[in-house]
């Protein structure tokens, strides 16, 4: 995904993002039959002049937004009243009943070994293969002394989707990137959340495993943030296997991502360094 800041010759702003690869229609859909509900806290992409929520650029996929100034929910704290909004959102989100038409498609959580494999594979890589990039070779380094711990969360992972897939579950509509680099507060203290691409279908602690996760720093105790936003969310049964099979899962996938960044490419400049960080 690329984006950018489009200025067009009468001074007006956009907010423009290329996709390449794979694109998933219902990220834009989805946002757009939120925002015609009344949920103000979504914000719907422009239709083409064909009526369409898309448009076709060479290889990519572009989507065109309303330029709206503010900082992500890392940069800047929410406030209470916002807590309980974003509560108040994902609610709906999870029991708004959306047409098979839009979601058509949105994937099915199936708690896939993908990145378990993934991470167990580079660890078996960085015993025998011999790296000279810098930030490989300090990461490869850090990764040996932390593979028994990684292993754990790999065993942990694997032992609770097999407990949780023995369960009756019901599957809600998630956005399943749900943190504070997503949640997006304007000049004028509205609250928006961005980012619609990683949609599926699955148990509602998809979602809720970042409330109070510690996963970004909120200013807010854990504590705090779950009471915050249950105010807004109302009560939630929450399995507490599912909860924690996700929390395991995301430092797994994370981990897995930034292997793949490192050790597959010698791309990347400075970020590669903060990607290193970020690990650690």
């Amino acid at each position: 995904t690329a984006v950018y800041r489009v200025t067009t010759n009468n001074g007006s702003d956009y907010f423009l993002k290329l996709r390449g690869g794979e694109f998933l229609e219902a990220s834009v859909s989805v946002p757009k039959y939120l925002v015609d509900l009344g949920i103000k806290q979504v914000i719907p992409p422009l239709a083409t002049k064909t009526g369409q929520l898309w448009a076709s650029l060479g290889d990519f996929k572009a989507i065109l937004y309303p330029y709206i100034e503010g900082r992500n929910g890392v940069e800047t704290k929410l406030s209470e009243d916002q807590w309980v909004q974003f509560g108040a959102a994902i609610k709906k989100l999870h029991s708004t009943d959306i047409p098979a038409s839009i979601t058509k498609d949105v994937s099915r959580e199936t708690f896939s070994s993908k990145w378990r494999e993934t991470v167990k594979a580079f660890l078996v890589r960085i015993e025998s293969e011999v790296f000279e990039e810098p930030v490989a070779v300090k990461m490869a380094l850090f990764l040996k002394s932390k593979s028994s711990e990684i292993l754990k969360l790999v065993e942990r992972a694997e032992e609770l989707a097999i407990t949780i897939q023995k369960q009756p579950i019901d599957y809600v509509l998630c956005h399943a990137d749900m943190h504070g680099w997503n949640l997006f507060v304007d000049k004028e203290n509205a609250l928006y959340i961005v980012d619609w691409a990683t949609l599926i279908f699955a148990p509602v602690e998809r979602d809720l495993m970042f409330i109070g996760a510690g996963i970004w720093d909120s200013g807010l105790t854990p504590d705090e943030e779950a009471s915050l936003f249950y105010k807004g969310y109302g009560q939630a049964k929450i399995n507490h296997a599912v909860l924690a099979y996700y929390r395991f899962e995301r430092i797994i996938q994370d981990i897995g991502d930034y292997c793949k960044y490192i050790f597959l490419s010698d791309e990347g400049g400075d970020d590669r360094m903060q990607c290193f960080e970020h690990l650690q």
